[in-house]
């Protein structure tokens, strides 16, 4: 059992996942934060735990999901405010604290994660938006003595017979103590004002005007600053230190020891970094100093010819198929460890008390922190008080909690409030890396080139087996097989997977195993089409005769990015398609290669993702994933030399720059399905799409990332 599985279970994550995923149980015990604030502010009512309405009118929504960029703190909203009745635009946006009734139930515990935002509250929170409405309108016509139905609500107050009119803040008090309607009508789209319409986000002012709280603002009162010196080797730890230079340095207050390393503690976050930067410490590396990227490679090719394998799937007999194949192909793909370096480094602010803890940050977890602050302090529950600022970029980094641990590990010692701040160079070479991967994969086609049998091995670490050990069963990691089987018409197919522990930590990173097994899977299957003969459009479509949301969103972008057509002298294009979080994806990228020098010029996506709740907000997502995984796919690494991580900064570890940003044309498709996710897929798509483009140019199959190697 790990640290996390002994700080809650997972039925703790599962207590209310039922009721959550089915339809939304009102009149549960509040989160001790918002119970004492709805206490404290005697003119504040909640008619449940997602709503607040205030006796001048004002409307809070509360969002379970933490804000960093893909715009929860507007999507969240949009969803209570259509059923509440409410103008978006009036309303006010709270990020909730800990508390069973926000778990995601797709994750199992209160995530902000896996593209899961709008879909998980797709039916619950319009639910609990026209539950809360049912109830004002209950509470206006039984004021007025009058029948339910015949008021109504609009903007943000109940409109009765004979131009009664009375506002939500003057109902909710009343409101709130009827009983919860077990059953509700949801609006008919046709009637929808404000979800599928594209609308500003509403926190933008805040960004642009300063005054949005991310977790480096965050200060309190007599709050000190700390900064940590971790060993240069992940997992090391202090043997001894020397701190006497340190202590005599300007603004020092305290030098102290915790579970990863040593703080220096000081009036300021430079004091304490200039001063941590003349300990002297001495370290035990422990094995993993031994750690070496050509090692890393040489063990999970070895962890592929090791007999056993979880079976993903098996379809037919591949074996037989491959026998009686005219041809047969094969290749190995490889993809490397990989940075989440978002633009906020890791932070957070702690405030342990003999009888509280305040916990301040941004976090993609909020029931872990409160877990580990439990487990740290020896608090209970509800004297922790957990809040969550706005994220600069999480990328699925802040779905780890060891900058919180530290944290809370320098306050309790220094007893004071200390804000832990990383460097750059601390959050690169310490992260939970995405994993490496290695895909070896075979296929037989017949006489006329189509495949008959398919083959996938994959050796991989596992994210999930360290932060989540029981959800992996049988040697399945479900977050690890993720687009790891083709979707194409082929009669035999045999999967399987071994996870294989490399060594170095790892974590979920935006898209997290889409993106490897879609390069492998896209990548092949263009090589597939070169065996055949074929056009790579025109091969794939030959193979989605049953799957007509894929052949639509191929065929879009192939006619949007004029495949088949004359482009610019000197530049190419290349295809992929892929199925992620409920989202069909078919992108096109055109490039042009100059001296070994790639050039992307355009990438032109189709998109599949059902129900929208704000078509904005879901193309600024595609235009962050493709801009995400270009960086990914042309530059991003990370290697390890003697246990150390190479790459410490922006100089070594190459982004995107503004002059190198493609030409990006969308088309989203107008769908009555139920919602997918968008923050993800066209990152997970990219890199296979853009080697495909670059063998049309070049005639050189590239088969392990990042391009530029």
């Amino acid at each position: 059992m790990n640290a996390l599985d002994k700080m809650f279970s997972r039925r703790d994550f599962l207590k209310t996942g039922a009721a959550a995923g089915g339809g939304l149980i009102l009149g549960v015990h509040l989160p001790a934060a918002l119970a004492k604030q709805a206490g404290a502010e005697v003119t504040t009512s909640m008619p449940n735990a997602w709503i607040k309405i205030g006796s001048d009118n004002t409307v809070t929504i509360i969002s379970s999901h933490s804000e960093m960029g893909q715009g929860v703190y507007t999507s969240m909203p949009t969803l209570v405010a259509e059923e509440l009745e409410v103008d978006l635009n009036k309303i006010k946006v709270e990020v909730a604290p800990p508390g069973e009734i926000y778990i995601n139930a797709m994750l199992g515990g209160q995530i902000t994660g896996g593209s899961t935002s709008v879909r998980e509250g797709w039916d619950k929170l319009r639910t609990a938006g026209a539950q809360a409405r049912t109830m004002l309108i209950a509470a206006a016509a039984q004021d007025w003595k009058v029948d339910p139905s015949s008021c109504h609500a609009a903007n943000g107050s109940v409109v009765g017979p004979k131009g009664k009119k009375a506002s939500y803040g003057k109902l909710a008090a009343a409101a709130a103590k009827l009983p919860v309607p077990k059953d509700v009508k949801l609006k008919d789209p046709a009637d929808w004002k404000i979800i599928g319409k594209s609308t500003k986000r509403l926190e933008t002012p805040w960004k642009v005007n300063g005054t949005a709280e991310f977790g480096i603002d965050v200060k309190l009162p007599g709050m000190l600053y700390a900064s940590l010196a971790q060993c240069p080797v992940i997992g090391g730890k202090v043997v001894s230190f020397d701190a006497a230079r340190a202590k005599a340095m300007p603004g020092v207050k305290n030098v102290v020891q915790v579970t990863d390393g040593v703080a220096v503690v000081a009036d300021t976050w430079w004091h304490a970094k200039t001063a941590r930067d003349a300990l002297v410490i001495t370290w035990d590396e422990g094995t993993g100093k031994s750690l070496n990227s050509a090692g890393v490679a040489a063990a999970l090719a070895a962890a592929m010819t090791a007999p056993g394998g979880a079976v993903i799937k098996k379809v037919g007999d591949v074996d037989a198929a491959m026998k009686g194949a005219a041809k047969t192909v094969e290749a190995a793909y490889e993809v490397p460890f990989l940075s989440h370096s978002p633009m906020e480094p890791m932070n957070f602010t702690a405030d342990v008390r003999k009888d509280s803890c305040l916990l301040i940050g941004p976090t993609q977890f909020q029931q872990a922190a409160g877990g580990v602050a439990a487990g740290i302090t020896g608090l209970k529950p509800e004297q922790i008080t957990v809040r969550t600022t706005f994220l600069g970029g999480g990328f699925g980094r802040r779905i780890d909690f060891d900058f919180i641990t530290q944290a809370l590990e320098i306050s309790k010692a220094v007893g004071a409030p200390v804000k832990l701040v990383w460097t750059r160079e601390d959050d690169m070479t310490h992260d939970f890396y995405r994993p490496a991967a290695l895909h070896h994969m075979s296929a037989g086609l017949d006489a006329s080139g189509k495949p008959v049998a398919l083959h996938l091995r994959l050796s991989s670490p596992s994210v999930t087996a360290r932060m989540f050990p029981s959800v992996v069963k049988d040697g399945i990691d479900p977050f690890m097989t993720e687009a790891a089987v083709s979707p194409y018409d082929i009669p035999n197919q045999f999967a399987e997977s071994v996870i294989h522990d490399t060594g170095l930590r790892v974590g979920y990173w935006r898209s997290v195993s889409h993106a490897m097994n879609s390069f492998a899977n896209e990548s092949f299957i263009d090589e597939l089409a070169l065996a055949a003969g074929k056009d790579p459009v025109q091969y794939r479509m030959a193979m989605l005769s049953s799957q007509p949301r894929y052949r639509n969103v191929l065929q879009l972008a192939a006619d949007k990015a004029g495949w088949g057509k004359p482009l610019a002298p000197g530049h190419f294009q290349g295809v992929g398609l892929m199925e992620g979080y409920g989202t069909y994806m078919a992108q096109v990228a055109e490039v042009s290669v100059d001296n070994g020098k790639v050039k992307v010029h355009r990438v032109v996506i189709a998109a599949d993702l059902g129900r929208m709740v704000n078509p904005n907000i879901v193309r600024q997502q595609l235009e962050s994933s493709i801009i995400f995984g270009l960086s990914a796919a042309l530059w991003g690494e990370i290697t390890l030399k003697d246990g150390r991580v190479q790459q410490t900064n922006f100089d070594t570890y190459r982004m995107v720059r503004m002059p190198e940003s493609p030409k990006i044309d969308m088309i989203i498709v107008e769908s009555t399905e139920k919602p997918g996710g968008i923050g993800e897929p066209g990152t997970a798509l990219v890199g296979a799409t853009l080697a495909n483009a670059i063998f049309a140019a070049t005639g050189k199959r590239l088969r392990k990332l990042p391009l530029s190697a």
